[in-house]
């Protein structure tokens, strides 16, 4: 039987902040480059439709390797995993940092990506691993989500600081002396896990076409901003990415030792919380991004977004690092994410109300607050029903595949929301609306069908999931044939 990840508990809560701190780094760099894309262009000379592939290489990459790197974490030992993924995403913040050129940054970016890919699908694996009892598991998701949830706003505020204080090259260069002292602490505390062995699941088939898929379709969803969803090219990306995607689903049903083992999809609660954060996502992230746009229109520096922001960031450390965890004890975690998602769509019709001048105070900082607490409500719960009924040996699948649906849900809902933002603003200019006037409408419009997502999502949460037995989260069966749904009957579709 693998080494049980953290012999102590001492060791394991040590092993807990080096692994949350290679996940912050993973975060940040998501967000921390936004604010620095105008010196970039200027330096670098970026077309505008170039710049966003600063963007897009890194979101290529992270959202297509993230389920393949997860189920590889179970085969080869998820601290392997996480350790090579910290190594190639230092390297490659290197090179992002001396990048010369354009074509240089997006190279960089792209390995960025796929180290960042390596190193965060296999976190979650391992949390639930080290911290089999419930409650100390609850606090540890809750240490985890504030790093995955509150990880963007700090970006942002970040990347404000050090583009202004220094240059854009140390959005990047900061990463070095962070994924140096992670990779050498993760080596030294965290003990080796054997894995399975790729024997248990070496689909090399079913790896090409799922990694294939989930990159086409990350890239099909950047290129609508360039083509928009009708365009032939877009259509065809996009039924090419489904049919890999459909081709992998019928291997994984006929392989003798599947890349996914599609049992993992019987249960309602991973199923169910996975699609949720889809929807959660595609409406939050818009929070960040086109939020941080409707603040540069208020005449906002990149500090003082990221300072706007940073309620957000508080409110999800205050909420993740204590309350959220005593809450989902005593309530569940379905009764709380749902009063986290109500929280987070309060938040996002507010936004939808903001007046084209608006003042911090009244109109901005509910806002924040909203959502902040219910960020801090809902990514908790959230992860741990996604990670529910899986076993030790199946944790990095479940892992990844969490991390694949957060990425994909906010790659998707942002191009959307992006995009129907965009389209309505030139209808409101062609109407004769102000330029102010007409860009907030936009922004209006964005917030209001993100907020709408997120009540979907909350339907799904009342319809679909079940509460988590206790049993079901304290027990990992060491047990290579036990299945990742293995929980009573009225937790099965």
């Amino acid at each position: 039987m693998p080494e049980t990840i953290g012999t102590t508990s001492r060791s394991r809560w040590v092993a807990l902040v080096v692994l949350c701190a290679g996940m912050l780094m993973i975060i940040l760099d998501q967000t921390i480059v936004t604010v620095a894309l105008p010196a970039i262009q200027n330096d670098l000379g970026f077309t505008q439709s170039g710049l966003a592939w600063v963007v897009n290489a890194y979101l290529i990459a992270l959202g297509g390797l993230l389920l393949l790197a997860g189920r590889l974490g179970d085969l080869i030992g998820r601290k392997r995993v996480f350790l090579a993924g910290v190594t190639m995403f230092t390297a490659a913040s290197v090179l992002c940092g001396v990048a010369g050129n354009a074509e240089w940054l997006v190279i960089a970016r792209f390995l960025q990506g796929a180290g960042g890919a390596l190193t965060s699908a296999v976190i979650l694996g391992m949390i639930v691993t080290m911290f089999p009892e419930q409650r100390e598991q609850a606090r540890a998701i809750g240490v985890f989500s504030f790093v995955a949830a509150a990880g963007a706003s700090i970006g942002l505020l970040a990347g404000g600081v050090l583009t202004e204080a220094i240059n854009w090259h140390w959005i990047f260069f900061v990463n070095v002396p962070i994924g140096v002292v992670v990779g050498v602490l993760a080596a030294r505390i965290v003990p080796a896990d054997e894995g399975l062995g790729l024997r248990e699941g070496a689909d090399v088939i079913g790896a090409v076409l799922v990694t294939s898929a989930l990159m086409l379709g990350v890239y099909t969803i950047v290129e609508t901003e360039s083509y928009g969803w009708g365009h032939v090219h877009t259509i065809s990306l996009g039924a090419l990415s489904l049919a890999l995607l459909a081709g992998f689903v019928v291997r994984q049903a006929r392989a003798a030792k599947p890349l996914l083992p599609l049992r993992i999809f019987r249960s309602r609660n991973v199923s169910g919380a996975n699609l949720i954060q889809v929807l959660m996502m595609a409406g939050l992230l818009s929070t960040f991004t086109l939020g941080a746009l409707y603040l540069k229109l208020q005449d906002y520096d990149a500090l003082d977004i990221g300072l706007a922001f940073l309620p957000v960031a508080v409110l999800i450390a205050a909420m993740s690092l204590g309350a959220s965890a005593r809450l989902n004890s005593r309530f569940g975690e379905r009764r709380v994410l749902i009063a986290g998602l109500v929280l987070i769509t309060a938040g996002l019709l507010l936004f939808a109300r903001v007046p084209v001048v608006a003042t911090y105070a009244s109109d901005l900082l509910p806002v924040m607050l909203l959502i902040g607490f219910g960020v801090g409500l809902a990514f908790p719960a959230i992860m741990t029903l996604a990670m529910s009924g899986a076993s030790e040996h199946e944790a990095g699948l479940a892992s990844g595949l969490a991390n694949t649906t957060q990425q994909v849900g906010g790659a998707l809902g942002l191009t959307v929301l992006t995009t129907v933002a965009t389209g309505h603003t030139e209808s409101l200019r062609g109407s004769g609306d102000t330029e102010p006037v007409a860009m907030t409408g936009g922004y209006h419009l964005a917030f209001g069908i993100g907020g709408l997502l997120v009540i979907v999502g909350i339907a799904l949460a009342v319809a679909v999931l079940r509460p988590v037995p206790q049993e079901q989260v304290t027990e990992h069966a060491p047990d290579d044939a036990r299945e990742i749904d293995a929980v009573p009957a009225t937790e099965s579709a």
